[in-house]
């Protein structure tokens, strides 16, 4: 997807988005390696990273997905940029659920239950910036959409 916002000409939602989906891909390895039986101190750094990953997911859902959502300019662009948007939206809210389940706990660590959800929502994770065209992927819908778009203009001229 050709992002409207930029700095440098280069796009700033991959790059916003990047940050968080490597703190949760960390979260889960830390807590991967609780749940096989790390010391209680890497579950700890795993709600650390978690938490980051929620500041950093907002701002890159706030600043970067909602700038494109709501500055689009076709109805398809719109409404794959807002179905984006809800997939990181759904992926942050996930997080912060199992944020608040981890607080309960003194050492802030998992079981492997929550493990399996906190997979689930990584997955969801990478599906929605793959959808949304932020890993270039070709067969991703934004990228196809934009191509048709440049094929078009080209034919125009």
């Amino acid at each position: 997807m050709q992002s409207r916002l930029r700095l440098a000409g280069q796009a700033v939602q991959p790059l916003l988005l990047m940050f968080p989906l490597g703190l949760f891909a960390m979260a889960i390895l830390f807590d991967l390696a609780t749940v096989l039986g790390a010391p209680d101190l890497i579950g700890t750094l795993a709600y650390w990273n978690v938490v980051a990953g929620l500041v950093g997911g907002l701002v890159a859902a706030l600043l970067a997905a909602g700038f494109d959502a709501f500055g689009a300019r076709s109805p398809m662009v719109a409404r794959i940029a807002f179905i984006s948007l809800l997939l990181d939206f759904g992926v942050l809210i996930l997080f912060a659920v199992l944020t608040l389940m981890r607080f309960r706990s003194q050492d802030r660590v998992i079981d492997p239950g929550l493990l399996i959800v906190e997979l689930v929502g990584l997955a969801v994770a990478g599906f929605g910036a793959w959808y949304g065209g932020r890993f270039g992927d070709p067969y991703a819908p934004m990228v196809r959409l934009q191509r048709r778009r440049t094929i078009g203009r080209q034919r125009q001229a």
